[in-house]
């Protein structure tokens, strides 16, 4: 008895056990929100704060930039504190701002400072 495979099923058998899928990732590039916060009023700020990082959590993302050293290379500097965090995708950079937990704590935020946000797309993953 004879059986015939088509490339179909050959496809099939080698994505299956990882062959020709391995060979092409399709992973999502990461997502970042980016700021530039100039605090007015550091004690309102403060309060704003646990809320902004218990959202940020709840959304994937993880800070790779809050605060800290920033040195000026071209261009005016940036005007306070300057901020990076890292989500799994931009939709999830976009979820975690639009969402009802980080807009609840958000005018904390615009009333105790002046800022600017963006949300920005990765690179796509490479091997």
């Amino acid at each position: 008895m004879r059986v015939h495979i088509g490339w179909a099923m050959v496809l099939a058998l080698l994505t299956a056990v990882g062959g020709y899928a391995a060979a092409k990732p399709t992973k999502t590039p990461k997502g970042y929100i980016v700021a530039e916060v100039q605090i007015t009023d550091a004690e309102a700020y403060k309060t704003y704060v646990p809320g902004a990082t218990a959202a940020v959590a709840k959304f994937g993302g993880k800070y790779l930039v809050r605060g800290g050293r920033v040195e000026q290379l071209e261009g005016p500097p940036p005007a306070g504190r300057f901020v990076i965090v890292e989500y799994p995708s931009f939709e999830a950079a976009r979820a975690f701002y639009h969402s009802a937990d980080y807009q609840a704590v958000a005018p904390i935020r615009r009333k105790a400072s002046i800022s600017r946000f963006w949300v920005a797309e990765g690179l796509p993953a490479t091997k």
